[in-house]
């Protein structure tokens, strides 16, 4: 069997709640009810049953381990995909538009003036927050450009109100 360690991608002085969060990722990602690998799943299963139980974690750890066993048991330190800057995780060719890039968030790879069409609502919260301060004149200008853009268009035609009526009711409450 491979490192319970390095399967369930947790350093060897884990902490125990560590160990049970990362199998349930796993296993939430791996589980084949849920298009996972069995295979894959079968080997999480074998690892977090011995690391999941105190006394066989003892067990393994007290097995003579050699410096390069260690190393490889010991993910590599790695950027989160969250962490990288939009244009690397994803493709900005759908979110075309004027304006800067914006390089972090959930519209990380959209441009400004994409978003003013698609979202200026959180364009406002952006613009109020420290990390959209340098992009609140930007905003302004976009977020006025689109106004102008409705206003010449004509006011918005106001919804029917639909009242909840009984289908049997028959006008005034004293013929019921």
């Amino acid at each position: 069997m491979n490192d319970p360690y390095a399967v369930l991608q947790v350093h060897r002085r884990a902490e125990p709640e560590v160990i049970r969060a990362a199998f349930r990722a796993l296993a939430r990602k791996y589980h084949p009810d849920f298009g996972g690998d069995s295979a894959r799943m079968v080997e999480i299963t074998e690892a977090y049953a011995i690391l999941g139980n105190s006394e066989r974690r003892r067990t393994f750890d007290a097995q003579p381990v050699t410096p390069q066993d260690r190393r490889a048991a010991d993910p590599p330190v790695a950027t989160p995909a969250a962490w990288q800057p939009a244009s690397a995780s994803q493709p900005a060719a759908n979110v075309s538009g004027t304006g800067t890039t914006i390089d972090f968030g959930r519209y990380g790879g959209w441009t400004v003036g994409a978003l003013v069409d698609h979202d200026p609502d959180y364009l406002e919260w952006l613009a109020r927050t420290p990390v959209g301060r340098r992009l609140t004149t930007e905003i302004e200008a976009a977020l006025a450009r689109r106004a102008a853009q409705t206003a010449a268009l004509g006011p918005a035609p106001k919804p029917q109100r639909r009242s909840f009526t009984r289908p049997w009711a028959t006008g005034s409450s004293a013929a019921r």
